[in-house]
């Protein structure tokens, strides 16, 4: 596990985690999960322009700015997801050269901002050093991902059957209740691929959401413990 500002590899996996500074409750109100989802959406890409600024142009020019970035590939793409009250669960592919940090820095002062302002507070939101554990084969790939997808569950915040449409997660988009036309913000298809239908993969987290935190397996890429 990695807590300093880590130089990561173009190509690799990896299990990314941050939390609020003193554990501060960020994203109990849908609006704020919405924000963090449209902020990590734009900063997959790199960006000439912020999010504030792009989001006061007219929707003719959005439209035209956006097809002029999207032209590039992003600096990251992802697998999983998860947005707890007070801490961020990624799993990603670097697919750029320091294209984690960049995305990583860009999504959190961004939220930060926009935090800020509505809340009259000041100041940094999040830990400044996010941590990040390589993903070095696919069994750790496919318990990550479920380790991720169960964590509102395993820490008693909802029960397993409100997880299928939880917005907070990306299992949604996994199970085809949550995904937007035309969007690609979640790739999908190399977990399904192994699980050849999304029922599968369903039971394949409902079997183990009891035992989640005790399976070794899991154990060292566990970036919260």
């Amino acid at each position: 596990m990695s807590t300093h500002r880590p130089i990561l590899s173009t190509g690799e996996i990896y299990h990314l985690y941050n939390r609020s500074i003193g554990k501060e409750i960020i994203f109990a109100d849908k609006i704020y999960l919405d924000k963090i989802l449209e902020t990590v959406n734009y900063y997959r890409y790199k960006q000439r322009i912020s999010y504030s600024d792009f989001r006061y142009l007219t929707p003719i020019l959005q439209q035209d700015y956006l097809k002029s970035v999207t032209k590039n590939p992003p600096l990251i793409e992802i697998y999983v997801f998860s947005f707890m009250p007070n801490h961020i669960h990624l799993l990603v592919k670097q697919l750029q050269y320091k294209g984690i940090s960049l995305f990583i820095s860009n999504i959190q002062n961004s939220f930060a901002k926009n935090f800020n302002l509505k809340n009259d507070r000041h100041g940094s939101l999040f830990d400044h050093n996010f941590k990040s554990k390589r993903i070095t084969n696919n069994e750790e790939y496919i318990h990550v991902s479920r380790y991720i997808h169960l964590n509102h569950v395993t820490a008693g915040l909802i029960e397993f059957e409100q997880l299928l449409t939880y917005p907070w997660t990306s299992l949604p988009y996994y199970l085809g209740s949550r995904n937007p036309e035309g969007s690609d913000l979640v790739n999908t298809k190399p977990i399904l691929d192994y699980f050849k239908t999304p029922d599968k993969y369903l039971k394949f987290l409902k079997n183990n959401v009891d035992y989640q935190r005790k399976l070794n397996k899991i154990k060292k890429l566990l970036l919260d413990s």
